[in-house]
């Protein structure tokens, strides 16, 4: 069970490296600082919906105090608690529905806003913007959020069958 869990890491790990250095080529000039796509926090909810919220808790912690440290070192721990307690929360809701595609699109675009609103209040918070909100929704969140559903829309099918298999075969090991 720990070996696959460290293939999903290492995965994200390579969804991270792409996200730093395929996608901003990938992206026109004039809108690289509109685009944010957040590839780990993709992964945190397909991991909040096809394994369990302790996992998501701690995998979105992880990764958001490394998505913290490498981009954002104003203020560590914004992304880390955001993505480890949007992580957890989206862990909840497998419980009560099954797992669809539409289930799956819908948590990340909620997840993505309530990230990204919940990162510009904490960076409020602490006086470290100085853009308005409209703007920023307009200009960051809306975007992002856009990109965020097409990068999850195409990375479903890969990561769902990933993910299952990876549950199964580990539902397998500790049942024998």
């Amino acid at each position: 069970m720990k070996l696959r869990l460290n293939w999903t890491i290492l995965a994200t790990l390579l969804l991270l490296l792409l996200q730093t250095s395929v996608l901003p080529w990938l992206v026109p000039p004039g809108w690289s600082d509109r685009l944010l796509p957040h590839l780990p926090f993709l992964m945190t909810i397909f991991v909040a919906l096809f394994g369990n919220r302790h996992r998501a808790f701690f995998f979105g912690l992880g990764f958001g105090l490394l998505e913290d440290i490498l981009f954002y070192g104003q203020l560590i721990g914004a992304y880390g608690f955001t993505m480890a307690l949007l992580g957890y929360l989206f862990g909840l809701i497998p419980e009560r529905r099954s797992r669809t595609l539409g289930l799956t699109l819908g948590c990340v675009a909620l997840g993505s806003a309530i990230l990204d609103l919940a990162i510009f209040g904490i960076y409020e918070l602490f006086q470290l913007v100085n853009v308005t909100f409209a703007f920023a929704v307009y200009w960051h969140m809306v975007p992002t959020l856009l990109i965020s559903v097409l990068l999850a829309l195409l990375l479903y099918i890969p990561v769902r069958r990933w993910l299952v298999k990876n549950i199964a075969s580990s539902a397998d090991e500790n049942g024998a």
